[in-house]
């Protein structure tokens, strides 16, 4: 691992200033970049902290505050360790940033990022790769697919409501991704029941798109995220071998 730095930055969008961390090698570059679709508590610490190990593996990594039409992160005041108790209030706090969040405009703001990392002096020219964390895993699901060209990965991890009936589901996309797709399921996710797992499967299994996806036996939904009671350290040394992995294999 090498030496990372980290600097808030802001990114202009259609619809406003979108603020964002930035993280990439002290020395060097431009390296590769990847695109962090934050999860449903946003931009803190923490995820700071997870773009700063990424970067350390030589990559420049943007982390926007998806949430920015509702004010910059945090939207609302997190504790510094969020457990089951906490999670009701928050979730409630948080709800008109989930509703002002379309998928149109979620896309937009996608374009907006991947223009932004395409002028970045830190990130290096061609396709990103993208990864993402409960909400994150459907916002670069659906950006895989809504640009093609611009997208060489994507990964989502203990996603939520990825292939749902509804008409603007994420894994509708699928039929325009040309990039390799990874995800890593939480076990018995209510977010992500086992009808929604096997039919984002067969989407991507019948778009010919390069894909795995498994399930973390044991890993519940937010694995991945250490300030929250749902943590769960060997499944996310399992994710980052998983999303290493990927970015060795597409970059």
């Amino acid at each position: 691992m090498t030496a990372v730095q980290g600097t808030a930055v802001d990114i202009r969008t259609e619809d406003g200033v979108c603020d964002a961390y930035l993280a990439h090698p002290a020395e060097g570059g431009p390296h590769p970049a990847v695109l962090f679709y934050m999860d449903a508590f946003g931009l803190r610490p923490q995820l700071r902290s997870m773009a700063d190990r990424l970067a350390g593996g030589g990559y420049t990594v943007l982390v926007p505050n998806v949430f920015h039409r509702n004010g910059r992160a945090p939207v609302a005041e997190l504790p510094e360790f969020i457990d089951p108790a906490a999670r009701p209030d928050l979730f409630r706090l948080l709800g008109p940033a989930f509703e002002a969040l379309t998928p149109d405009r979620a896309m937009r703001d996608a374009d907006a990022y991947l223009r932004w990392l395409q002028a970045c002096p830190a990130a290096a020219d061609g396709p990103v790769a993208l990864t993402g964390y409960c909400m994150g895993a459907g916002l670069a699901l659906r950006t895989a697919g809504t640009f093609p060209d611009r997208v060489a990965a994507a990964a989502g991890f203990h996603g939520a409501n990825l292939a749902t009936e509804a008409a603007d589901s994420p894994h509708l996309v699928a039929g325009r991704i040309t990039g390799e797709l990874y995800f890593g399921h939480a076990d018995q996710d209510p977010g992500l029941p086992a009808e929604q797992q096997e039919r984002l499967t067969a989407a991507l299994t019948a778009a010919g798109v390069r894909h795995t996806c498994e399930v973390y036996e044991g890993a519940p939904h937010g694995y991945t995220q250490a300030d929250t009671a749902a943590y769960d350290p060997a499944a996310t040394e399992r994710h980052w071998e998983a999303l290493l992995g990927l970015l060795e294999r597409t970059f």
